[in-house]
């Protein structure tokens, strides 16, 4: 299985700060190539992976403000979309404008959905609904319009997070600084409470930070100390009493909520969006109506336990569990979408096909060789378009580059193989009166299709051997 992780490129894929969604792109693509997925990252050329990192986007536009968002979208998604053939699935994390180029490849393509900016973009979602798959990250963040194939909650890498059993006297808030996070709340919540509050996260809204939250730092009583990276937030969150989540909005997921029950830390919330399907009443947190009944909980938060904080985070927002559901999902999409063009070894095209010839483009994945075959009723002739390939030819080893060609006559045993880093890519003219699959005689394979052919079969049981006409074979599909 080879997968396109589509990753956005605000933030480096893992941030080094504030980015949810490259972040979960991250443990997904991580999690997957332990499982032995084949697994290409599109994401910032800064970005870091196990797998195979592929970017033409030099630096995070977030970090660089000389680079133009929509030039380097477009020049990110592109590239993968140009390149969309050498995949199995694309699994797209970069909202909806990639959905536009879908129609331009036949590879299937799965789109997790982050949430919605606003409305304004479903018309997109609603013109490829059936055509692509979706998935929602909670059951809270579905348009009706749509068609989804599950919910697959995000996950969190549980090793990265402490747990602190015994926690602090102080209170957090940890998000971005927006009106919808509702950051001004969890302050009047920390000072009616009368407890220290400390904020952490970036500033999305300068104008509201100027004039809704920085007029009340003081320092002491609540501080705001800037955007936390992942070297201090499990320190600070599994520090807290309880983690503030006074949001303003339906919000789609809150992977803070989860890290903050990670580390043992209850978290209070408005129960709006995803927070009824994250905190469960009174075992990992508290959901509440307004800031009065938020002061009320922090009074009561002594009756949660931080250790059922952290089972909760355990047993249901694992990142283990995360690429298991989406590895269900892939090999369901696979199983629909079965392309008879596709092999373990790459993909083909065919070009044309006539009654006295056919000719195909072959493309070989890296490490990846065909089976050791002959023919009785074809010769090819291959011509080298890129790659470096290894041909078997009866006895020879011949060793190709980019414009070169050689000729495999009737009868000789041949193989080609692809030793090196990059596909190759190679024309493939067939000359004879027969181009069926029952002229394929494999005599070596590494996907387990050596043996006998239906032909040889026939022969081996004396029965007359009947070649198929090119009417009866038109239509089938072609194995190399």
């Amino acid at each position: 299985m080879r997968i396109a992780m589509l990753s956005p490129i605000a933030w480096r894929t893992p941030p080094r700060h504030y980015g949810p969604w490259e972040r979960v792109v991250s443990l997904l693509t991580e999690g997957l190539v332990k499982r032995g997925v084949a697994v290409t990252l599109f994401a910032t050329a800064d970005s870091q992976t196990s797998g195979t990192l592929h970017s033409v986007v030099p630096r995070p536009y977030e970090e660089d403000k000389t680079l133009d968002p929509k030039v380097w979208e477009c020049l990110h998604i592109s590239e993968l979309f140009e390149m969309a053939d050498d995949f199995d699935l694309i699994h797209n994390h970069f909202d909806f404008l990639p959905l536009t180029y879908s129609g331009l490849t036949t590879t299937p393509m799965l789109t997790t959905i982050h949430g919605f900016s606003s409305r304004k973009i479903l018309p997109v979602y609603k013109k490829y609904n059936g055509k692509v798959y979706y998935v929602s990250i909670s059951n809270a963040d579905r348009a009706a319009e749509l068609t989804y194939m599950a919910t697959v909650y995000h996950g969190i890498d549980l090793e990265s997070f402490t747990f602190n059993d015994r926690g602090g006297d102080k209170l957090l808030f940890f998000g971005r600084i927006h009106p919808d996070k509702g950051t001004r709340e969890a302050i009047e919540i920390a000072i009616q409470a009368e407890r220290d509050l400390v904020i952490a996260g970036v500033i999305q809204d300068k104008e509201y930070f100027r004039s809704e939250i920085e007029p009340r730092l003081d320092g002491k009583r609540v501080k705001y100390i800037g955007s936390v990276g992942p070297d201090k937030r499990d320190e600070l969150l599994g520090s807290g009493l309880a983690l503030l989540h006074p949001i303003n909005f339906d919000e789609p997921f809150g992977l803070s909520v989860v890290e903050a029950n990670a580390c043992g830390t209850p978290v209070i919330a408005f129960p709006r969006g995803s927070m009824p399907e994250i905190i469960h009443h009174g075992v990992n947190g508290f959901l509440v109506q307004d800031v009065p009944a938020a002061v009320r909980a922090v009074e009561q938060i002594s009756e949660i336990s931080r250790s059922d904080c952290r089972k909760a985070a355990e047993t249901r927002f694992s990142s283990d569990r995360m690429v298991d559901e989406y590895l269900v999902l892939y090999h369901q999409i696979l199983n629909e979408r079965k392309r008879e063009d596709h092999r373990p070894w790459g993909y083909y095209e065919v070009l044309s096909d006539l009654p006295n010839h056919k000719v195909k483009r072959i493309v070989v994945f890296p490490g990846k060789r065909l089976s050791l075959q002959r023919h009785k009723r074809r010769a090819e002739h291959w011509t080298v378009i890129s790659g470096k390939p290894l041909v078997i030819r009866d006895n020879e080893e011949i060793r190709l580059r980019p414009g070169d060609s050689v000729e495999i006559p009737k009868g000789a045993k041949h193989r080609i193989s692809n030793p090196g880093n990059e596909s190759v890519v190679f024309i493939e003219v067939q000359t004879g009166d027969y181009f069926g699959e029952d002229d394929i005689e494999r005599l070596e394979d590494d996907y387990g299709r050596a043996g006998t052919n239906e032909t040889e079969i026939k022969e081996l049981a004396g029965a007359p051997v009947r070649w198929k006409s090119d009417t009866e074979q038109r239509g089938r599909s072609l194995r190399c």
